[in-house]
């Protein structure tokens, strides 16, 4: 009877146990949830860091994340943690100090001519911030480089560089898109414009589309996929001290860079942003186009994000320079745009003009 009475007594025990611990996983699980459908965007955060002398920096309940949660917002974060043997071949450029740099720079004053430099861009609800930087930045470099005022196509490496550059609209590799640009090329968005020009307002947003299918053929009928393909020469990353990236865009043009997003960063407005409330959202990249230094003395990297003009200051941001911000510096990556396939589309270009570092 006492045997029997321990056992149903250890039974009860172990049962017990497992009740407490389904409900601590339950637990777990809701509360995740919570967070991630709790709004982006908090007025108390934003009076937290207004009120903050010392941020440096201004928040603002930003149109662009107005109806976003925190799950939504994750989601646009689309930077994978780069794989073995991505960087396998890659170069690191490092220039040597000597070159005098302007204690101010910004590619929208340099190359005015170049439209795209000033360009803002919204990639609506895809995760696909990797490939728009990287299709920002050499069609940059073919303006300042070769004169070519032409816009690629995000869609192209988007939809059809497949899981050689990760998952699409759920994210990818940014040095991956750059050796899509020297093994395929990329063709211009007037073949193949991006698949979301209403952001996240349009019905069908929630659940967001799928990355589009690659059809390699042109919306145009009158252009062909294969002769609208633009190249790049090479895939190099840029050693993480500031004077070599400064450098680097003062010689070739803008970067692309990555880097650690926090929940605060979703209400930037103005000012020279550095992380000071919130979680770690995910991995983003941008354009790099510039730097300067405030009046009170603080240095700063100028950046054009693709979240449309409502964010931020008219799209742009600051973040502060020189101490490796939210991992600012540490993965820099570009390419020098080539000349192939270019003398059939656009006659006597000229070959003496191809890029290099």
């Amino acid at each position: 009877m006492a045997a029997a009475a321990a056992s149903t007594a250890r039974t009860a025990f172990f049962l017990l146990v497992l009740v407490l611990a389904t409900i601590q996983v339950i637990a777990g699980e809701t509360d995740s949830q919570l967070k991630l459908d709790r709004k982006i965007l908090q007025e108390s955060v934003v009076k937290s860091i207004n009120d903050n002398p010392q941020a440096g920096w201004k928040a603002s309940m930003n149109p662009r994340f107005s109806d976003y949660t925190v799950g939504q917002f994750k989601h646009l974060l689309g930077v994978k943690p780069v794989r073995e043997g991505d960087l396998k071949g890659i170069s690191v450029v490092t220039h040597k100090e000597g070159l005098k740099l302007p204690q101010n720079f910004d590619a929208r004053t340099t190359w005015p001519q170049c439209s795209t430099v000033a360009d803002i861009l919204d990639q609506g609800h895809c995760g696909s911030c990797w490939a728009f930087g990287a299709v920002e930045v050499l069609s940059d470099r073919f303006c300042i480089h070769l004169n070519l005022n032409i816009t690629l196509s995000v869609n192209d490496l988007l939809a059809c560089c497949g899981f050689m550059c990760g998952d699409g609209c759920d994210g990818g590799y940014p040095i991956a898109a750059w050796k899509y640009f020297v093994r395929t090329g990329v063709v211009t968005s007037e073949c193949d414009p991006y698949f979301d020009h209403t952001g996240c307002s349009h019905p069908g947003c929630e659940p967001a589309y799928p990355t589009p299918k690659c059809e390699k053929k042109c919306k145009k009928e009158n252009l062909l996929w294969k002769d609208s393909k633009h190249f790049s020469v090479n895939a190099y990353r840029i050693s993480a001290d500031p004077y070599s990236i400064m450098a680097e865009i003062y010689k070739n043009g803008p970067v692309e860079v990555s880097f650690t997003v926090y929940e605060d960063f979703a209400l930037y407005k103005s000012g020279v942003y550095s992380h000071i409330t919130g979680d770690v959202m995910g991995g983003h990249a941008v354009k790099l186009i510039g730097w300067g230094t405030t009046d009170s003395g603080e240095d700063y990297w100028l950046l054009a994000n693709q979240w449309n003009r409502s964010w931020g200051d008219d799209g742009y941001f600051m973040i502060r320079r020189g101490t490796n911000e939210c991992g600012i510096e540490e993965d820099v990556v570009a390419g020098l745009p080539s000349t192939r396939n270019l003398i059939k589309k656009y006659g006597n270009i000229d070959l003496a003009r191809d890029a290099s570092i």
